[in-house]
């Protein structure tokens, strides 16, 4: 028998979560007048449209529409049941919520049971591979490779790392004795099928084996890496792409380092996943990592939730710089603070860390180039100012960078820097300048002129009369039960006109019989989609009128009846163009004297 969380434990859970605190640890606020704004965690934006109320312990965006409590924000920011996200939210209080024997309904579940059965099974491995690590003879070698690196005990339970038999087939034998389908496996990337004879062997063998895990510490992938060279397999290697694993999303750590990057305000962005933990290992708590790929828009818009400023730290070879260019350039055209730590020597930060020490590491990257001084330097690189074609092309490649960003102050600081570095008079530069700048203007108004064109086209539609009535309809529902009463007592039981009010609607009448009260919060968190959701929300933040409350209901349902007449009418007038094609004259009659009198109610209405 399935036991429910108590009503009271859900209560306590709810109002003693501070929704701003909760929030903040997923994305940046800024307080503004009485509530706080940030970037939506639910769709791309720009402009901050993310509303928390402090006082009312709730949030909404104004953008896309999503809204709730506490409770439904952690459903959704994690893509996990009400009872996980009680439980979650009691852990951080200190309180023990036992869902062991809750049920959960695939209904409330954000995944497909393919991709739990994925994340189960990665987290089982995972398991596996740690308790192969530390517990096992077969993996003391590694264990002692890891510890003569400089990883500690601790650091090694912390990240869950872990080692793969040189066997075969020992995952694959396991995954099935588990019950696991072994195609799904193969899908998710934890074994691989041979196209000979169509068995399966594992995809990781004797290899030190790092869980990458998503923002909320969910394992959905490895990398591992061999303990000793060998030339037919690769150093790295990492799970491929899969339906619970996309490289263009993933940021390295970002489950552990959520904290400190808010709390310092300042995110450390580095190449690989191993940088980041040598990085830690010399103190640093905030930096995170791409995973074998670019920087993407995907990965921008988790940082930007998150935090203003970041730091890249990437190698310090001729890749290093040419990747570090791409992300500070896509960045900075995001309007972040961007930063660029440059290590000599082309060395990448494990191997600085290990040559110079830790705390020589850590003032490194506490005192990073800006983003135009590493622009300069990166122009600089390769070009001998005794040419004077190399000059000239110094001086583009950095007003480039400045036409259209820089602030006056900045545009006179770094011109007056060129002239000095290339000797050319800045009155020569700053023509230039100005050149450069009246291109820029001109391109800019034309994007912005097309831009604007876009902006129109995705503006949400403003509500009709019927859908303005419908929300202010259910809107009384949330907070007075007589009214739903009432609504079930009249002829017309059923005042909706849009399938996804008729099922709130109807989940809200369920709410009532069981509750018995208003407490749309409460309902919010059993309602299991987030369109639903969506239209409680809005709903509950409508204006009403206490004074007028039963003029307000009263035209609602007058609209909406005016509605379904409408509906009816254009139903009956199809029909009858059908019964004539059809040469049925008398429906035809009959059908043309219901559609008079339909009107006839409609004038009256």
């Amino acid at each position: 028998m399935v036991n429910k969380i108590p009503e009271e434990l859900i209560e306590k859970i709810r109002t003693e979560s501070d929704i701003v605190d909760v929030i903040g640890e997923y994305i940046q606020l800024t307080k503004r007048g009485r509530n706080w704004f940030g970037l939506c965690p639910f769709h791309n934006e720009n402009t901050p449209s993310f509303s928390v109320s402090e006082d009312k312990q709730i949030f909404h965006c104004f953008g896309c529409g999503a809204g709730g409590n506490v409770i439904t924000f952690v459903m959704d920011i994690e893509n996990i049941s009400f009872p996980e996200a009680v439980s979650k939210l009691g852990k951080r209080l200190g309180i023990h919520v036992d869902i062991q024997n809750q049920s959960m309904d695939n209904r409330l579940r954000r995944y497909s049971q393919k991709e739990e059965n994925m994340l189960n099974a990665h987290q089982f491995v995972a398991e596996y591979y740690h308790h192969l690590l530390m517990n096992t003879e077969d993996g003391e070698i590694a264990l002692n490779y890891l510890l003569k690196r400089g990883f500690t005990k601790e650091d090694i339970e912390s990240y869950g790392i872990g080692y793969s038999l040189p066997a075969w087939d020992s995952v694959a034998v396991l995954l099935e004795r588990k019950g696991f389908s072994l195609d799904e496996m193969a899908e998710c990337g934890l074994i691989i099928q041979r196209e000979s004879d169509h068995t399966y062997y594992d995809r990781f063998r004797g290899r030190i084996m790092f869980p990458i895990c998503d923002e909320f510490g969910k394992v959905i992938g490895f990398s591992g890496r061999l303990l000793e060279a060998k030339e037919s397999e690769p150093k790295y290697l990492n799970s491929p792409e899969s339906p619970i694993f996309r490289k263009s999303e993933v940021l390295f750590n970002l489950d552990k380092a959520r904290a400190p990057i808010r709390k310092k305000r300042q995110a450390i962005l580095m190449e690989g996943f191993m940088d980041v933990l040598a990085a830690k290992k010399a103190g640093i708590d905030n930096a995170v990592a791409t995973m074998g790929t670019s920087l993407t828009k995907e990965h921008i818009t988790r940082l930007r939730r998150l935090v203003q400023n970041v730091v890249i730290c990437y190698d310090g070879d001729h890749a290093g710089w040419e990747a570090a260019k791409r992300a500070a350039e896509l960045l900075y055209n995001e309007q972040m603070d961007v930063e660029v730590v440059v290590l000599p020597d082309q060395l990448d930060p494990d191997e600085y860390i290990r040559k110079y020490g830790p705390e020589s590491f850590v003032q490194m990257v506490e005192k990073p180039h800006t983003y135009m001084s590493f622009m300069m330097l990166y122009a600089r690189r390769n070009k001998n100012f005794q040419f004077e074609n190399d000059v000239l092309q110094y001086i583009q490649e950095v007003l480039e960078q400045l036409v259209g960003r820089a602030s006056p102050v900045e545009r006179d600081l770094y011109i007056k820097e060129l002239a000095e570095e290339t000797k050319v008079s800045v009155e020569a530069i700053y023509a230039q300048f100005r050149k450069l700048d009246a291109d820029f203007a001109k391109n800019y108004k034309r994007a912005e002129q097309k831009n604007t064109v876009v902006s129109q086209e995705i503006h949400p539609k403003n509500l009709n009369a019927t859908e303005r009535a419908e929300r202010l309809l259910l809107s009384h529902m949330l907070f007075d039960m007589e009214v739903v009463n009432n609504i079930l007592r009249s002829e017309e039981p059923q005042p909706f006109v849009h399938d996804e009010y008729i099922a709130v609607f109807v989940r809200l009448i369920g709410f009532y019989e069981e509750h018995g009260m208003p407490d749309y919060q409460r309902f919010l968190e059993i309602l299991d989609d987030a369109e639903l959701r969506r239209i409680v929300m809005e709903a509950a933040l409508v204006d009403r009128d206490p004074d007028f409350k039963d003029a307000e209901i009263e035209d609602c349902l007058k609209q909406l009846k005016k509605h379904r007449i409408k509906l009816e009418i254009e139903k009956l007038m199809h029909d009858s163009k059908e019964a004539e094609r059809m040469h049925e004259h008398k429906k035809a009659l009959e059908l043309v004297q219901r559609i008079v009198e339909l009107k006839r109610t409609l004038s009256a209405i």
